[in-house]
């Protein structure tokens, strides 16, 4: 399996990715509500409900607490094994530490849920396991990789009819007093669209997106010259870095047309890309005008999060704020290099 590609999603493999913050966050919910619908099954007092719930967590909760830094550690192996396998083996790892567990406190937490014994215990266990094994494979069902890259495709082209409109229009601005730099612009141009056109399934390198963005607000200056300032704040990047494609360049795209244009004397965009921990940051950030463009950003936010959803699903995050007269859209995803061959 290749970890850059968009086949690359917590759904799309035999088993769920146990190291995505998603996948945990789906088995801690989904195995909550399994226990407190078991809680409400049996609930003969209202008044009660909240008591039982909380000593059916007491159950509940350490097996969980065990079973996914457990899985955390096995995924890589887990992942080579069949579907039919994987399945089995999780299962039999819940059993196993649910069992152990009922050996070791069941005397101590006495009949808080009403389990009889350790196959009791295992059994309930068993089911929960085999509950979330199915809605994982719905999931999977759900976004399959040939939905996922049929999704992919369509949110990129909605990208370049923009891209290509502002390009030419730059260069149409000065093909007339400047043809050298104008052909100059159109070798550029051409340089970009073969990146565009390829197969954007693919993760690619921080530094190739750094390239294609400056490239692209390069076009730009040809309308908007001296007007256009850029400060790129990416001395603590690091360029092999992988992310989804085509992140920069729409930003850019809105930050030009929000907060360059509009400005009388020109403006300058950041750009601050950096590294913390196992996070990549990025931060782009534009004045804001109490008059001009008033539509035309949402739609590039909203196809962003979608590919980082297709990507990532939670593990990633796309936020906007205005803060002191600028407008700042926030970045942050998963520090993942290239595999090294």
């Amino acid at each position: 399996m290749n970890p850059t590609s968009i086949r690359h999603k917590p759904f799309a493999t035999a088993l769920p990715d146990f190291r995505n913050l998603g996948v945990w966050l789906r088995i801690l919910l989904g195995v909550n509500l399994l226990a407190l619908l078991w809680v409400l099954a049996r609930n003969q007092s209202w008044p009660r409900l909240a008591d039982e719930f909380v000593d059916t967590a007491l159950w509940v909760e350490p097996p969980l607490f065990v079973l996914l830094p457990l899985f955390h550690l096995l995924n890589p192996w887990l992942e080579k094994l069949s579907l039919r396998h994987g399945r089995l083996t999780v299962l039999l790892l819940v059993l196993l530490v649910v069992g152990v567990q009922h050996a070791a406190f069941g005397s101590l937490f006495g009949d808080l849920m009403e389990v009889r014994g350790p196959l009791h215990a295992m059994l309930w266990a068993g089911l929960a396991c085999i509950f979330m094994l199915g809605y994982f494979a719905w999931l999977n069902t759900l976004y399959s990789p040939a939905l996922a890259e049929a999704r992919l495709l369509a949110l990129t082209a909605r990208i370049r009819p923009h891209f290509l409109y502002n390009s030419l229009n730059a260069v149409l601005g000065v093909i007339r007093h400047d043809p050298k730099r104008a052909e100059a612009a159109l070798e550029e141009l051409s340089d970009l669209f073969r990146v565009l056109m390829q197969e954007n399934r693919e993760l690619v390198l921080l530094s190739d997106e750094i390239s294609l963005a400056r490239q692209y607000l390069e076009l730009e200056r040809l309308r908007l010259g001296e007007r256009l300032q850029v400060d790129w704040q990416i001395d603590c990047c690091p360029p092999d870095t992988l992310m989804p494609p085509l992140m920069l360049q729409p930003l850019l795209e809105n930050a030009v047309y929000h907060g360059v244009e509009p400005a009388d004397g020109g403006a300058t965009i950041t750009v601050n890309i950096s590294a913390e921990g196992p996070r990549i940051r990025i931060m782009i950030t534009n004045p804001t005008h109490s008059v001009g463009h008033q539509s035309g950003n949402q739609m590039a936010l909203a196809n962003i999060r979608e590919r980082l959803m297709l990507f990532y699903d939670l593990e990633a995050r796309l936020e906007t704020h205005e803060t002191h007269g600028r407008h700042e859209v926030l970045i942050e995803l998963p520090h993942r290099r290239q595999a090294r061959s």
